[in-house]
């Protein structure tokens, strides 16, 4: 299988420090012939970090995908019986969006995305980014895993010294990932030593 003619919707959330990692691999979806859709949380939307702006972010990820963003939770169920998707990524995905989508809450764009795909028994992949992922978000990162269709770009403690909870995707992965969630597969191994090779 390869990702030419597949429609791939891409949300992101609001850990803004991920985002430069996450961008080569949206441009890697589009010149390897994917349709990608992009959709964002309102904090992606709105806010400004150190790491940049909202508005700027949002702007590059048109330019990237050739296409608007869908930025609100109306623009974002659609996705679901009208313009379905083969597959839908969420990355980088925060803990509060974690803990969220394990509850089965859906107040964001992000979130509806994600539970219109679902609803069409499509994967949905996740690459995490979260500081609480070893902690109190533990129990939410174990109920996706054993999630039908849902399936995790391997992550691994990014500062397992200082940060001993937190644990972020490899998103290198993330093309990978994809092609074997819409194989049904999770691509192995899913925990790896990501503070080794990504620093």
């Amino acid at each position: 299988m390869n990702l030419k003619g597949k429609r791939i919707g891409f949300g992101l959330t609001g850990s803004h420090c991920t985002y430069d990692a996450v961008f080569p691999e949206i441009e890697r979806l589009v010149l390897a012939g994917a349709e990608v859709l992009p959709v964002v949380t309102f904090t992606v939307k709105s806010t400004e970090t150190r790491f940049g702006k909202g508005e700027d972010w949002v702007q590059r990820i048109e330019d990237l995908t050739g296409h608007k963003v869908i930025d609100s939770i109306v623009k974002a169920e659609p996705l679901g019986p009208k313009i379905p998707l083969d597959c839908m990524v969420i990355a980088p995905l925060t803990g509060n969006t974690m803990s969220k989508f394990a509850n089965a809450m859906t107040d964001s764009p992000v979130l509806m995305a994600a539970k219109a795909t679902l609803r069409n028994g499509k994967p949905v992949v996740l690459g995490i980014s979260t500081n609480d992922a070893l902690g109190l978000n533990g129990v939410n990162l174990m109920r996706l895993m054993a999630t039908k269709n849902i399936y995790f770009i391997p992550y691994g403690q990014d500062d397992p010294v200082k940060k001993p909870n937190s644990m972020v995707a490899r998103m290198t992965a993330l093309s990978d990932t994809v092609l074997h969630a819409m194989e049904g597969k999770q691509l192995q191994p899913v925990l790896v030593e990501r503070y080794k090779d990504d620093n």
